[in-house]
């Protein structure tokens, strides 16, 4: 079974996806430890509004622009930097207001559009919402040119298909028929911004109390000399997508629900033609190989050891119930590597504690990077 080092080698960007609850934001912030630890300058990139990737790195806040992390937090830890370890958080009212700037045709139009009222109310919905923006910033960071590695943990929602589609949905949005109708020259928003409609404007004003018609406008008529430079940038994003260099590692856990759902996402990644790399298995009882024999001569064993009756029943009871959900494990996920036709799964135990500082972090290093072998021998030391 391949490490995450060996799926990611020669790769640019490595996008985790999967459904919400699975922890992304902890293997994401571990994957991205470890190719910096391995010489490369990595950012990793979150929009998780919990903010747990800042409490895994050790840092209380994160922004929109990227931060260097200390090299020296992590070798606390056994974790030498020999790259360069960055991570974000992203702001996604932030980002789309970068991306008009960026599509304005001069600062007139910039400022028109940035300054407008219904522009600052619907802004994240054109964008696609947290999804677009996750996908712009991406494909911001990787122009720019400034990273080897790039890590997406992309966005805690029930639906890990949802940021897939939103360059879709924006091409789509601004290619509307009704868009372009107001956008036309001679359009609604052109007729409510001439003079003929000053009356039935006054009308309105007075009864909202502002001129929402004729922000409406005015943000229509500004933003429509960005169209072009919006479904070009939004086709380039999904070009990204697909890029050879791009990875997509499908996080789960063990349990069926899960399974079924990194199925259904690796299928949708097939027929889209993205690059599938792997998947990662989170939070998996391992089976307690060491403890062997039945249930008798366990139950012996540990009355002898404990000297307490009543407690070695109740813990072997505990130990059973445990390889119960290790067997349960093994079977979902041997049915999971069937159904994706893959030998790339990599399972990462159910720790003691939630991962929530870098010491957590380290210990699920430990078996990202591991290989099948060492993940087992790893685990049988912990049983």
């Amino acid at each position: 079974m391949s490490s995450v080092g060996d799926i990611l080698a020669g790769k640019g960007i490595c996008i985790c996806a999967g459904s919400g609850g699975v922890g992304k934001t902890t293997v994401s912030a571990a994957i991205a430890a470890g190719m910096a630890a391995r010489g490369l300058k990595v950012c990793v990139l979150t929009i998780d509004p919990a903010k747990r990737l800042a409490d895994s790195l050790g840092l209380h806040e994160l922004g929109n622009e990227a931060k260097r992390m200390d090299p020296e937090l992590f070798e606390r830890h056994g974790i030498e930097m020999k790259g360069e370890l960055w991570a974000m958080v992203l702001d996604a009212k932030a980002t789309f207001d970068e991306l008009v700037a960026r599509q304005a045709p001069d600062e007139e139009s910039r400022d028109r559009v940035l300054g407008n009222r219904i522009y600052q109310q619907i802004s994240n919905a054109l964008a696609g919402s947290q999804e677009y923006m996750a996908m712009e910033k991406l494909f911001e960071l990787h122009t720019e040119g400034r990273f080897d590695l790039l890590v997406l943990d992309t966005p805690p929602t029930r639906n890990a298909l949802d940021f897939l589609d939103a360059p879709r949905r924006l091409t789509q949005f601004i290619e509307g028929r009704s868009l372009r109708v107001f956008m036309r020259p001679t359009g609604l928003a052109a007729r409510v911004a001439g003079r003929g409609a000053s009356v039935a404007l006054s009308v309105f004003k007075r009864i909202v109390g502002f001129d929402l018609i004729a922000d409406l406008a005015e943000f229509l008529n500004a933003f429509s000399g960005m169209v072009d430079g919006f479904q070009a940038r939004a086709k380039r994003v999904n070009s990204l997508l697909a890029d050879r260099r791009t990875c997509f590692l499908v996080v789960c856990g063990p349990q069926g629900e899960p399974i079924d759902e990194a199925v259904y996402f690796h299928r949708k990644l097939v027929e889209a033609k993205l690059p599938f790399g792997g998947v990662i298995v989170n939070k998996v009882h391992y089976p307690a190989g060491r403890l062997r024999g039945d249930r008798v001569d366990l139950l012996a064993a540990l009355a002898e050891r404990l000297g307490d009756g009543n407690l070695a029943r109740r813990v072997a009871e505990n130990f059973a119930d445990y390889q119960a959900l290790a067997e349960r494990d093994a079977r979902n996920i041997e049915r999971l590597a069937i159904e994706l036709r893959t030998k790339g799964v990599i399972r990462v135990p159910y720790l003691d504690e939630d991962v929530h500082d870098l010491a957590g972090l380290a210990e699920i290093n430990r078996y990202l990077f591991a290989s099948g072998e060492e993940r087992l021998a790893i685990a049988a030391g912990r049983a």
